[in-house]
Parts: structure tokens; sequence; C-alpha cells
């Protein structure tokens, strides 16, 4: 007789949604209960490292991935007046790691993910109020606004206010400002005369700006400085021409291809502080509900899929959710720790520390000009257990 094994996936974000397809490919019943009436096309653009391409193949989907974006070409870290601090072959990328860098539009994938469940996985309009972890002798209970539900596995993706986290360590101190701002928007394309969009990111003056061609022809453009938390402009569209309008082309022609309803801006938070576990009972947290981080290695939806993928090769038939911690406990508090060190290194405001930050960018990349890939190889030479792929 063969037992049904019922999972609640509460967020239907990236790591919720990809928890939820490679649950069902371990042979689980899953309900996914999102608080929004829709999944709208929120968002702008998503990196996916090819630690991420190498999760989505264990659940069948990276082929379907790939032709979304790859960054190509050449790119690197430049000054605002265009000048290059270093420039590397992003092909590189592709040959030491089997997979190269993409990005892609955030609704493409969550329609991706989305797609590939059936009808009635997904209830919109539903929002989480409350969970009872349960234990090994004893479901777990998840109440809703539509009701209670038992479930023999919890997924909490529901982001970096989880309410789920709140209830299971509520003597953790949750998210912390970064100190830093961002902005984020899509660029319909290149204007004429705008010059041409390689893969860059430039370092002002604690500000950074970030060009990533989409497979579209549109251009993904990323954003961040350090402000104090909540200051918001009638006009953030305004806001980066007065910060970015005279820094070098294509970005002055980018931003003014935009209207201000395009441009995204949130203040950056982060756990810094670990949780002691992804797991409490039969409640198992990940993305940015477990492990928040900032965005400056572009790897806060890389590391949810790694998550779910992970979470699923540990959900047999009594899910091991002390292997599930296990796992991904170090490895996310690696990547968060290194991405605040990244927003930190970016961020300079100091012109003495920004001089010989950036002596030492183009020296590396004259003496040692392997070094950009061979610093990303603890992230990107990742693969999910094998398990997974069943």
């Amino acid at each position: 007789m063969v037992v049904s094994r019922h999972a609640i996936v509460a967020g239907a974000g990236i790591g919720g949604l990809t928890a939820a397809v490679a649950l069902r490919r371990r042979g689980w019943d899953v309900t996914i209960l999102e608080r929004a009436q829709a999944l709208e096309p929120v968002g702008a653009g998503l990196g996916l490292g090819p630690n991420a391409l190498h999760a989505l193949d264990g659940i069948g989907l990276g082929d379907e991935v790939r032709p979304f974006s790859a960054i190509q070409g050449h790119g690197g870290l430049r000054r605002p007046g265009g000048g290059w601090l270093v420039r590397t072959d992003l092909g590189g990328l592709a040959a030491r790691f089997g997979d190269p860098q993409l990005v892609a539009l955030r609704a493409d994938v969550v329609d991706l993910l989305a797609g590939r469940l059936p009808a009635g996985v997904l209830r919109t309009g539903v929002t989480v109020t409350g969970v009872d972890a349960g234990d090994a002798d004893r479901r777990a209970r998840v109440a809703t606004s539509a009701g209670d539900l038992d479930a023999d596995l919890v997924v909490a993706a529901d982001g970096i206010g989880s309410r789920i986290r709140a209830a299971l360590f509520p003597d953790s101190p949750g998210p912390r400002y970064s100190g830093f701002t961002t902005w984020r928007f899509v660029a319909p394309a290149i204007p004429a005369g705008a010059g041409r969009a390689e893969p860059a990111e430039t370092w002002g003056r604690g500000e950074v700006f970030g060009v990533l061609p989409l497979a579209s022809g549109q251009v993904y453009c990323y954003a961040s400085a350090p402000t104090p938390a909540g200051v918001r402009h009638d006009d953030e569209a305004a806001e980066l021409k007065q910060r970015f309008g005279r820094w070098h082309d294509p970005i002055p022609g980018l931003i003014g291809a935009i209207s201000p309803d395009r441009v995204l801006h949130d203040d950056v938070y982060w756990i810094a502080e670990s949780l002691p576990a992804y797991h409490r009972g039969r409640v198992a947290i990940l993305g940015d509900a477990a492990h928040a981080m900032t965005p400056h290695l572009g790897q806060g939806a890389c590391q949810a899929i790694e998550d779910a993928v992970v979470l699923a090769s540990v959900a047999g038939a009594g899910p091991d959710l002390a292997a599930y911690t296990s796992a991904r406990l170090p490895r996310t508090r690696m990547v968060a720790n290194g991405s605040y060190r990244a927003t930190r290194l970016s961020g300079m405001t100091s012109p003495a520390a920004i001089a010989l930050r950036n002596t030492g960018i183009r020296l590396a990349g004259r003496l040692a000009p392997g070094l950009m890939l061979r610093q990303m190889d603890p992230l990107a030479s990742w693969t999910p257990p094998s398990p997974a792929c069943a």
C-alpha cells in the first residue's frame, strides 16, 4: 500500500516553487499557499549561476532555463569614467564550471516553475498565520486565513519577513539593515547612440551600477548606494539620473529610457546572525526566510534553488531535516558572509580605501588573470546530491 505524503509550501517565490517541483518528483503531494492574489510579473532580472543550473538539472529543468540568456563576451569591473578595473572573457566561466552565468527575467523563471505544477497545487490569496511544527510522531499543522491544514512536511519559503521563522525561532534577531539601498529596472533596449552594453559592474564612491544584457534585447540594470533606511523619492528614475547620469555610457541612456514606475527601490536587509538550524519538527526553512543575503554576489535565488533541491533529496518516507540543516547551513552562511564582504568592498566611500582597493584589483587582473574565476569555485562548482535526480 502506497502512503501519500503531503507537503505544504508557504510562499510561491523562486524557492517555494522549486521546492514544490522537486518534492513532486520525489512522490509528494504538494500544496503551495501564497498570500498574493495572483502570481504577478513582479521583480526584475534574476541571476542564475552555474550552481543554480546544476541544481535545476537535478529536477529536469536546466535545459529549459539555459535558453533564457547567457552572459557572453567580455565583462568585469569598471570605474564611473568608463575605464576597466578588470576585464575578462566570460566564456571561461562555462569552460571552468560547465555552464555560463545566466540572467533572466524573474517573471519568466516563475512562469516556468509554476507551469510544471498541475492545477490545484497553487492556492493564492491564502496567508499563513501560524504553525505547529509537529514532531516524529505527530504531523505539523499550519494555521491559515482559509483554515487549518495538516502536513507531513511544511516548507517555510515565506521570505525575509517569514512569520514561520519568527514563530519557530523567537529568539533570533531577524534581518538587519545592511546600510545599502538598491534600485532595479529592465530597460527596453540600448537607446541609439548610447553605446554598447557589456556585462559589467561600475564601482564609484560607495555607489554601484550593474548592466546585464538579456536575450530579448532588453537590459537588466541594478544599482546600490549607502543610505539610511527608509529614504524614498517621488521619482526614482530622476534619483538614478542624479546619482549616475554622468557615469559612462550606456548608463545615462539606460536610465533615460525608463519611466519612474518601472524602477524597483528596496533597502537591503540580511540575516547577519545565523539561525541555529534550518528546521524544527517537521518544518524546513529555505531561501530568504532562512538566510536572506545582500545581492552583491548574485546568489540569493541560486541558494534558494539549491535549498529546494537538497530538501527534496532528504525527503524520504520520513524527511531527514537534520540532514537538510547539516547540508545547507554551513554553505549558505559562507555565501551570505561572502556576499556581505562584497557589499562592503564595492560600497567603500573613503577615497584612500577606494584607491587601494582599485589598485589591488588592477594588479590582480594583470598578474593573475584567472583569479576572478578561481575565486568563484566555492560558489559555482556546487552540484546537487544524486537523490535529487530520482
